[in-house]
């Protein structure tokens, strides 16, 4: 009879085995989904990573050259040895022009882009700078990437006693 008022301590402990591999197997569950969700997110990343990895293969990055630049600017990058196109007259070259600038008048330009280097740094200059950063654009629109033009254009490459060749 005493046997039948209580629960016998094997049936006890199955019930307490039970429940306590319930509540282990919530966790487990919880702990396995916040894993999953966690290698899922991961993937997700990695798969995004490769995928803009490989879409850039190939790509050429370029250096981003500033619109305009002062006269002060561009001596630097002349000093450097970077190309310097005069887009001024033949007449106005033949008055002043700065030494190893090459000289194609505006007009010219988009006939001429043959004789220009694509992959270097290409320093556009005029007397003003409204025609050298129409020539800037001119060469932009032509795929050119390394353009600038000079803001103050030779009168302030001469205002800053920058050298330039004075033809007699």
């Amino acid at each position: 009879m005493m046997q039948g008022q209580f629960a016998s301590p094997v049936t006890l402990f199955n019930f307490t085995q039970k429940t306590c591999n319930l509540s282990i197997t919530r966790i487990e569950r919880s702990c396995h989904n916040r894993v999953m969700e966690t290698k899922m997110k991961k993937l997700i990343f990695l798969t995004i990573g490769f995928a803009l990895a490989f879409s850039a293969c190939g790509t050429k990055v370029e250096s981003v050259q500033p619109l305009a630049i002062s006269a002060s600017e561009a001596f630097e990058l002349y000093q450097n040895g970077t190309f310097l196109l005069d887009v001024r007259t033949l007449e106005e070259w033949n008055d002043f022009h700065v030494e190893n600038a090459t000289l194609i008048p505006l007009d010219e330009l988009p006939d001429r882009l043959n004789e220009l280097p694509k992959d270097e740094t290409i320093v556009v200059i005029c007397l003003g700078g409204g025609r050298s950063a129409s020539g800037r654009d001119v060469l932009l629109d032509a795929g050119f990437t390394q353009v600038t033009s000079v803001s103050g254009g030779l009168e302030e490459w001469v205002g800053n006693g920058y050298p330039v060749t004075v033809e007699p």
